[in-house]
């Protein structure tokens, strides 16, 4: 095989460069924004239900009757002047009361995979009790005492 030395003018080497130099950088970003990271969420959560809370006092009520919280294994998220809350009915008169503010970043946490509830941000996982299962957050979020009487769902704060 004969040796051929193919001449390059500036022009040309600069315009490949850029283009090989553009490919790279779409690959990565294409990556990065792809979700693939271990961080993200792997599935998609279902969104939970967003319910009123009444606050007094220093208690956040909740009507349980006609909501997603009639039911064990229900959950809903809980907006109130007091807070954001994470609901859970956990028996016919038990429930679990959570921050629903994510301990990573402040994300407000509306899913959930089951009985764990899912971060939308960077995908951080917690159970019902609020302990976390899979960062990237390393707190638990913060648990509150509950009390249940006429379809009503009391948090203490």
């Amino acid at each position: 095989m004969p040796d051929t030395i193919t001449l390059v003018s500036r022009r040309q080497f600069c315009a490949g460069a850029c283009q090989a130099a553009a490919c790279g950088t779409l690959a990565t970003l294409s990556i990065a924004c792809g979700g693939g990271s271990p961080s993200s969420p792997s599935g998609t959560p279902s969104m939970l239900p967003v319910l009123q809370g009444q606050f007094a006092g220093s208690n956040v009520r909740v009507t349980a009757a006609g909501s997603s919280l009639a039911n064990v294994g229900g959950a809903a998220l809980v907006e109130s002047t007091a807070g954001l809350f994470l609901i859970a009915r956990t028996s016919t008169t038990g429930f679990t009361a959570i921050d629903a503010v994510c301990t990573h970043e402040g994300c407000t946490i509306n899913g959930a995979e089951g009985d764990v509830y899912v971060c939308p941000c960077h995908g951080s996982r917690y159970n019902r009790g609020g302990q976390v299962l899979a960062g990237p957050a390393r707190a638990s979020l913060r648990q509150y005492a509950t009390a249940f009487a006429n379809d009503v769902v009391t948090i203490t704060l």
